[in-house]
């Protein structure tokens, strides 16, 4: 029996760990999800950096942006008024000449010259003039202010008169002619 005895024990042996290997076996695994919670850590805070970082330019971006668009309006501003600032020189002249004028032909010659360097400095701006009189009405350009009796057949639903005149911007409406339509 002593065989039996000896190949049990050596059996029981090799089948239980004795509590020394258990605990070096915890620590080991201890030691691996103490490393990976470190790692995993470590992942979090890049994270973390990156983001702030992101938002951080982000808010960059819109304040700059804003600013910038800001800046682009006024400038705007600045291009009509630098281009309205010779007529207003043109009209305080022809004011200042009118003042000891007696004919009244220099005087309508000068503002036609002065309404004329107008319209063609909005021009060179992308202003166009619409001349609505003889065409369809269109409501997406015209306002109908009234209707009258057609002066012939073919007059019928086409604008007879422009009561104020209508202008687009470099190919956009920006105000609706007010017209007459015949019917």
């Amino acid at each position: 029996m002593n065989t039996a005895e000896n190949e049990l024990k050596a059996g029981a042996s090799e089948q239980a760990p004795s509590s020394e290997d258990l605990k070096s076996k915890d620590l080991k695994k201890d030691t691996s999800q103490h490393g990976e919670v470190e790692v995993l850590e470590a992942k979090v805070k890049e994270l973390d950096e990156k983001y702030l970082r992101l938002y951080s330019e982000f808010d960059n971006y819109r304040r700059r942006t804003s600013k910038e668009k800001i800046e682009n309006m006024l400038a705007a501003g600045e291009d009509i008024f630098k281009l309205m600032l010779p007529l207003l020189d043109d009209f305080e002249r022809a004011i200042k000449h009118n003042e000891s004028m007696t004919e009244i032909a220099p005087v309508k010659e000068g503002f036609t010259l002065i309404y004329n360097k107008f319209m063609n400095s909005l021009h060179q701006k992308g202003l166009t003039v619409m001349e609505p009189i003889g065409t369809p009405f269109n409501a997406d350009l015209h306002e109908a202010i009234t209707n009258i009796p057609a002066p012939s057949e073919e007059m019928k639903g086409k604008i007879v008169e422009v009561v104020e005149k209508g202008y687009s911007l470099n190919g956009k409406v920006i105000r609706f002619a007010k017209v007459i339509v015949g019917q």
